[in-house]
């Protein structure tokens, strides 16, 4: 008959406290002994645990004291259950360090032992297995980093791609078909993005510069370059200079191709030679110069306006409104455009033009409608300039007509607006009132409800009527 296992207590038989001991300090790379209420009485911590600086400076503290925030909790828990005397688990805390500035893991469990609620805490060193997965996340946000550098180079390339002005196509090496063209190359090609991309480079041109198409691009396969050659489009029936060179992606090898259309081939607009040579002085002029639809929406514009609103081509213009250039904080394209739309042109109206990135300058505005023809639109000529001054009241004429107030916005506060129009009205009802009366000063005064000195003071002011001393 097989003998009785006996329990494992019954084995070890009774072990005093330095036999305890140093089984625990064997079994654990750190333990504690703390009181009932967490109160760190002794510490012991294997050769591996490296910071026994900062563990020596745990005795005498609170536990709870000794770990980093988001692990307090866990502290508490695991003291409540070893007063309870319930079954311990093995919780994941941090202890902060004020040496090595690095936190410090350990897996602790947590018992009461003895009568007089002493509690042991037995932990392991976390940091052989923490240490591997902070490199590995350290490499999955380099890895994300990288990725997100080359999807930025990406969309500048791409953005470089579809703006230029200069037609280029990839071509693939292997099967010489078209693999992406941008929007310059389909509009000199005369073609749709669907009738170039997936055919045959050479199909694009007539069937005569086919063999010096094939030179070109086997020349710059072996050699890496080879001399440019001519050769006319057959849908565009233009002559266009092709250059190659060769690049590599994704393990296979593309040609990178640019047509320059000859200049002999550039079709003139069929216009007089007269207005040829206007379209090209406004070209040249150093002011700005806009013309936009009925819902200000730019149609065309010079080079100087390019500069002066900080954009990168004309067409990149041609996608905006004007309102977001003309003092688009204030007001002032509203009465620029309003006059603009009553009286069919304005003359020298004083604003700030800001640019795409935020750049503000002084100018002035010349404007003029165009209603006439199949699309109505406004031209205007913008002039960098200083904001005219506010003029001194005292040298600015009072106005005689609305029109003339009218002429004052932009030039001269709100403020100052209002008592000019409140000028005009009090002139023209003094005026009325002399008329109505013949000039009879007394009675107009009762007329306007005012005094006859203060109605001698107005027309003074106003210049109405001949007054004696």
């Amino acid at each position: 008959m097989a003998a009785t296992r006996e329990p494992l207590k019954d084995s070890l038989g009774a072990l005093d406290a330095v036999d305890s001991s140093k089984l625990i300090a064997a079994i654990a790379d750190v333990a504690l002994v703390m009181d009932s209420k967490g109160l760190i009485r002794d510490v012991a911590f294997g050769n591996d645990v490296s910071s026994e600086d900062a563990i020596e400076g745990w005795r005498g503290r609170s536990w709870i004291d000794t770990v980093t925030v988001e692990s307090r909790p866990k502290i508490a828990e695991m003291l409540r259950d070893a007063a309870a005397k319930n079954p311990p688990r093995w919780r994941h805390v941090n202890h902060y360090s004020s040496t090595s500035g690095e936190d410090l893991p350990i897996r602790y469990f947590a018992m009461q032992v003895g009568k007089n609620g002493r509690v042991i805490a037995v932990g392991r060193d976390l940091r052989a297995q923490v240490k591997p997965q902070q490199k590995l996340m350290d490499a999955q946000v380099a890895l994300e980093r990288e990725t997100w550098r080359l999807r930025a180079a990406e969309t500048r390339y791409r953005l470089l791609f579809e703006i230029s002005s200069e037609a280029v196509l990839i071509v693939d090496a292997a099967s010489l078909k078209v693999v992406e063209a941008n929007p310059a190359a389909v509009r000199l090609a005369g073609r749709s993005v669907r009738r170039i991309v997936g055919r045959l480079f050479s199909d694009l041109f007539v069937s005569g510069d086919a063999p010096a198409i094939h030179s070109l691009l086997t020349a710059v396969s072996v050699a890496g370059q080879g001399e440019n050659v001519q050769a006319r489009l057959t849908d565009g029936s233009a002559e266009c200079m092709i250059s190659a060179s060769l690049f590599r992606q994704e393990n296979s090898s593309h040609f990178l191709i640019r047509l320059a259309p000859l200049r002999a081939e550039i079709r003139e607009p069929d216009l007089s030679s007269t207005k040829s040579a206007l379209l090209r002085m406004v070209e040249k002029l150093p002011d700005g110069f806009v013309v936009t639809d009925a819902d200000w929406r730019i149609l065309c514009s010079n080079p100087a306006f390019i500069d002066m609103a900080d954009l990168a081509t004309e067409e990149h213009a041609r996608a905006l409104s004007l309102d977001q250039f003309v003092e688009p904080d204030g007001a002032a394209f509203s009465v620029l455009t309003s006059h603009l739309r009553e009286h069919g042109s304005v003359r020298n109206f004083a604003t700030t033009l800001r640019s795409l990135h935020g750049a503000a300058e002084s100018v002035e505005i010349t404007a003029v409608a165009a209603p006439d023809g199949d699309q109505p639109c406004f031209g205007f000529t913008i002039r960098r300039g200083g904001r005219p001054q506010a003029i001194n009241p005292a040298e600015r004429p009072t106005p005689r007509s609305v029109e003339q107030l009218t002429e004052l916005v932009g030039r001269v506060p709100l403020k100052d607006l209002v008592r000019e129009s409140t000028d005009i009205v009090e002139r023209l009802a003094i005026k009325a009132a002399l008329e109505l009366t013949r000039d009879n000063r007394a009675s107009a005064a009762d007329m306007l409800g005012v005094s006859r000195q203060s109605l001698y003071v107005k027309m003074r002011r106003h210049g109405l009527g001949e007054l004696d001393g």
